[in-house]
């Protein structure tokens, strides 16, 4: 008999935790690039070393890359969405907050997929438990950003750059689900396609607007090697191979660890500080996100 935590392929478990430490630790390696890099040089290195990364590994496995026009339009909407401009407003958002705010509002994307499924692409019809969960997780956002309190103007220009670019996952995950999923490649070729049309639609922002503010260091260095080949390059493959041993749905949890690994590394390595409230907001939020994905339901406990 197959242990559930393994399959003919081989075990899952590896990869996730793997991809779970690395995910969680790319608000510390932004950090790190943002010591000698703008924004958007964060976004366009990250984007062009994950693709030539990913491009290696396919040319290694001599994989077969997209070669039709519409699958790279198709592509390149998920890049733009996924990818191109979270990656400048996640650097954006933490030039004004500390990386631990930005990993756990992170975990807001499942909410943001919700909300754009709902207004968008209503086929993909949500229940009452994911409404509710969107409720919840509205209230863990305001009690873990502190705007009941009330947010001061550096403070908000960074949560709302944070928020917009988990919006910007919400409208590429149906999207994807719609018109890339289906597409006949391989995950690694979809991987490559998607990093290299990041980084192709950044260049010419990445020109105009420049690359680096300060001297490279070997913090600021590790950081884009890392942030690039490792999270935004092998990490989609580790993704790709969870969701093909395991499934989406176990998959997805990933979700779960990557808020815990970016506070941990914030508080540790960066000196960063931490509220009370900051864990009450995030454990809100980490709710919805279990109600949303279906993870959890209200109406099974209390029926």
């Amino acid at each position: 008999m197959t242990s559930r935590f393994t399959s003919s392929k081989g075990s899952w478990v590896p990869g996730f935790i793997a991809l779970g430490i690395v995910w969680g630790s790319s608000f510390l390696f932004i950090k790190w690039g943002l010591l000698s890099l703008t924004s958007i040089g964060v976004a366009f290195l990250r984007g062009l070393i994950g693709g030539l990364t990913l491009l290696l590994f396919a040319l290694a496995t001599r994989t077969r890359l997209p070669n039709k026009l519409i699958h790279w339009f198709h592509l390149a909407v998920v890049a733009l969405f996924l990818n191109a401009i979270p990656s400048y407003l996640f650097a954006v958002g933490e030039t004004h907050v500390t990386s631990v705010m930005a990993g756990l509002l992170n975990a807001t994307t499942p909410l943001m997929t919700v909300i754009v499924i709902t207004f968008a692409f209503r086929e993909q019809k949500i229940n009452r438990d994911q409404g509710i969960g969107v409720l919840i997780g509205f209230i863990g956002i305001a009690i873990l950003t502190g705007a009941i309190s009330g947010l001061h103007g550096s403070d908000l220009k960074g949560i709302a750059a944070l928020l917009l670019a988990t919006f910007c996952y919400g409208i590429s995950m149906p999207y994807s689900k719609r018109f890339v999923a289906p597409l006949p490649y391989s995950s690694t070729a979809l991987a490559a396609g998607q990093v290299i049309a990041s980084a192709t639609l950044l260049a010419p922002f990445a020109m105009l607007g420049g690359l680096t503010h300060a001297p490279w260091n070997g913090k600021s260095i590790t950081g884009m090697l890392a942030l690039g080949a490792v999270g935004t390059g092998f990490a989609y493959i580790w993704n790709y191979r969870n969701v093909r041993l395991a499934g989406s749905a176990v998959a997805s949890t990933v979700t779960y660890i990557t808020p815990v690994v970016a506070t941990v590394l914030g508080i540790w390595l960066l000196k960063e500080p931490f509220k009370i409230s900051q864990l009450f907001g995030g454990a809100l939020v980490l709710l919805s996100a279990a109600l949303v994905q279906k993870k959890i339901s209200l109406s099974k406990k209390f029926s």
